[in-house]
C-alpha cells in the first residue's frame, strides 16, 4: 500500500495548492475553495489510512520489484458472509433523508437508527483477530459436553 499511498498524498497535496490558490484569485467566491479544501482533507484521510495499513502490514506483492504472480495467490482477507448491519445503515440513512423533508423528529431518528448500524458494523468482528477473545456472532456454534479422546490418547489394552 505504499505506492497507493504515495498516490493519494499527491492527490491531497494538489487539492491544497489548487484550494490556496482559488481562494487567493476568487477572494468572492468561497464555495469553491471549501470544496477545494474538502476534497484535499479527504484525499488526505485516506492516505493516512493507506500509511497506517502499510505500516500495519509492510510491503505487499505489489509494492516489490522483483515479486512474482504467485506471490499474491491466496485469500485476501475476511469477508462477512452476513450481516444485518449494512441493511441498518441504509434504513437509517432512509430516515435521515426522509427526516430533511418531513421534520426533525423523524431526522433524530435516522440518526439514532444510522450510529447504532455503523456502530454494529465496525465493532461486529472487533475481537476476531485475538486469540484470547471468545467467538461471538451469529454463526458462532457453541459445543458443550465433554471431549471425546482419540485412540492415539487412550491407555493401550492388552
Amino acid at each position: 500500500m505504499k505506492t497507493e499511498a504515495r498516490l493519494f498524498t499527491g492527490v491531497a497535496v494538489f487539492f491544497a495548492v489548487t484550494a490556496a490558490g482559488y481562494g487567493w484569485w476568487s477572494r468572492a467566491e468561497p464555495a469553491g475553495t471549501a470544496a477545494l479544501a474538502i476534497a484535499g482533507l479527504m484525499a488526505t484521510l485516506v492516505a493516512f489510512f493507506l500509511r497506517v495499513q502499510y505500516r500495519r502490514r509492510g510491503l505487499r506483492a505489489q509494492d516489490r520489484d522483483d515479486a512474482e504472480v504467485v506471490d499474491t495467490a491466496g485469500p485476501l482477507d475476511f469477508f462477512s458472509p452476513h450481516s444485518p448491519w449494512p441493511i441498518t445503515v441504509a434504513l437509517g440513512a432512509l430516515l435521515l433523508a426522509l427526516g430533511v423533508v418531513f421534520g426533525l423528529w423523524l431526522a433524530l431518528i435516522g440518526f439514532g437508527v444510522l450510529g447504532l448500524g455503523v456502530f454494529g458494523l465496525v465493532f461486529q468482528y472487533a475481537g476476531r483477530d485475538d486469540p484470547n477473545s471468545a467467538p461471538t456472532g451469529p454463526d458462532v456454534v457453541v459445543r458443550t459436553g465433554q471431549r471425546s479422546s482419540s485412540r492415539s490418547d487412550s491407555a493401550p489394552s492388552s
